[in-house]
């Protein structure tokens, strides 16, 4: 008759059946040839400096957040941010006009300055809890979360918390860094 096998034994047929299928593939066989990106059309002046994420011409890594840079941290985060192209509304408290964008259903209003140090200015008025000068009102529509790191400063408004959280982390990594590939 048969003599009784372990479930070890089924393991390591799985694993070595596994390994061999992995390894089945013949030799000549080259991996398929990959896409050439499609080219970007820019309108930046001869010699302006480009990125290493050739995406987004002339959008340097300097350790501040740019535009370009939040854009590309959106996207790159699974985001579907769409600017909005109102004239966005002053908000006490903040010296710099906001850039709006819809993410889902809610709205992220991001400011950025010219450096840290202009921010923590205006931070150090700020209660964070209402993204609202101190002791006042805020004028936002929904309870608004305050996000801030290095020269940027952003609100998000949004009823839900997963997608805050993860814009959050998203913002809070920082802007991208000299000499970074993304």
């Amino acid at each position: 008759m048969f003599a009784p096998v372990s479930v070890k034994y089924y393991c390591r047929v799985l694993c070595i059946s596994a390994f061999v299928a992995g390894c089945d593939r013949s030799a000549d066989s080259s991996p398929a040839p990959a896409a050439a990106p499609a080219p970007v059309a820019s309108a930046l002046p001869p010699g302006a400096p480009i990125s290493r994420d050739s995406s987004r011409p002339g959008c340097v890594h300097t350790g501040l957040w740019a535009v370009c840079s939040l854009e590309n941290r959106l996207r790159q985060s699974g985001f579907v941010a769409k600017r909005v192209e109102e004239d966005p509304p002053s908000r006490a408290g903040f010296n710099v006009k906001p850039l709006v964008y819809k993410v889902g259903s809610s709205r992220l209003e991001v400011f950025l300055y010219p450096d840290e140090a202009s921010l923590a200015r205006d931070l150090a008025g700020i209660d964070s809890a209402s993204a609202a000068p101190a002791r006042t009102v805020g004028s936002w529509e929904t309870p608004p979360l305050l996000i801030h790191s290095g020269n940027l400063a952003a609100v998000l408004l949004s009823q839900n918390p997963r997608q805050a959280e993860r814009l959050s982390l998203a913002l809070t990594a920082g802007a991208p860094q000299p000499g970074s590939p993304r």
